[in-house]
């Protein structure tokens, strides 16, 4: 079990390896020393960063698909309320499938949201691993990992940070101070779970819709925005200095990349797009709302009613039309249509 799960693992540690010793190797032409601690942390950061931009695109996909969901959630509470109180497994089986065939109509995908999460966790084992086998690799014990040689491997594993070496943990300080190391151990897993708490708490107060507060997966989210500093407090003490800094990063990534998205694409119904809509109404900018073609909400028809009264200026109303115009003189008169009698005689 430990080889299959060390094969798989390998091409994901070459990977970091290879992203780590790079990064290194930038920062040392640069003129900051090989053996320091903080040229191996910046490589770390660098490795965290490539990472999510790298993921971006299905961050994108994330946010597009959690949109639609919350979009799609008024026709799903109808195939829920359809088939409330039927147990049997005739009905069940037709709600999935009016359920599955509603997100194939409107390109749905339950599962995106999970994507970025996933993908990310198996370069954080391993990260977890390389960093755990430096000292092996130095010693000659393990063999060399993409561009960590043995050297290098001996270089990064007695490097220190603030007088603590990146490969100590808060249960195995190693040869680091076992104060320091527990302090800077300890600091790191608080800015992990204020960055964590925050992002889910500013998810949940600005970027839900009032009615979505109450669904299974708001609740879900209530509980990760206080179970996961326990999680942090829990498992943290085991990760070495290196994979905390790693953790912090992404986290600190995740809470800007949120709230730049939550500024500019909120989703529908929430205090943040009422904020953008306000926005855009004082710059005098078109607003323009979500809509998915085929659903009996009628949120397209409402898109067009919300860009036309953003066309229309102040003082001069007018009737919205078919192509989300407006029509009409002062007072909101609407204007009958006249015969063009010229092209008939001719």
């Amino acid at each position: 079990m430990y080889s299959f799960f060390d094969t798989i693992l390998y091409p994901l540690e070459w990977f970091v390896a290879f992203v780590m010793v790079g990064f290194h190797k930038i920062f040392t032409a640069i003129g900051m020393p090989a053996s320091n601690g903080w040229t191996w942390a910046l490589s770390i950061v660098g490795l965290v960063i490539l990472l999510r931009i790298l993921l971006i695109p299905l961050f994108v996909k994330q946010i597009k698909s959690s949109r639609r969901m919350q979009l799609i959630q008024p026709e799903i509470q109808k195939i829920q309320k359809k088939y409330k109180g039927k147990k049997d497994a005739e009905s069940r089986q037709k709600m999935t499938e009016e359920t599955m065939e509603l997100y194939k109509k409107t390109g749905t995908n339950p599962f995106s949201s999970c994507m970025p999460i996933l993908l990310q966790s198996p370069f954080f084992f391993a990260l977890f691993r390389v960093l755990d086998r430096l000292k092996d690799i130095g010693s000659g014990n393990h063999h060399p990992i993409g561009w960590m040689t043995k050297s290098l491997a001996k270089q990064a594993e007695s490097s220190h940070l603030f007088d603590v070496q990146l490969s100590a943990s808060f249960m195995h300080p190693g040869d680091s101070p076992m104060a320091a190391t527990r302090f800077l151990t300890v600091l790191l897993i608080v800015i992990m779970s204020v960055t964590v708490f925050t992002t889910q708490h500013q998810l949940m107060r600005k970027n839900m819709p009032a009615s979505a507060l109450d669904n299974p997966l708001a609740k879900q989210q209530k509980y990760i925005m206080y179970i996961m500093p326990v999680f942090f407090a829990v498992s943290g003490v085991n990760f070495p200095i290196g994979v905390l800094l790693y953790w912090v990063t992404t986290n600190l990534w995740t809470m800007g990349q949120q709230f730049y998205t939550i500024r500019r694409m909120p989703a529908p119904g929430s205090a943040a797009e009422k904020a953008l809509e306000e926005r855009r109404r004082a710059k005098g900018k078109p607003i323009a709302k979500l809509s998915i073609p085929g659903l009996s909400s009628g949120d397209g028809d409402a898109s067009a009613v919300e860009l036309a009264k953003a066309k229309t200026p102040p003082g001069r109303p007018g009737l919205v039309t078919s192509d989300g115009g407006t029509a009409g003189k002062s007072g909101g008169q609407r204007v009958q249509p006249k015969r063009n009698n010229k092209k008939r005689k001719r």
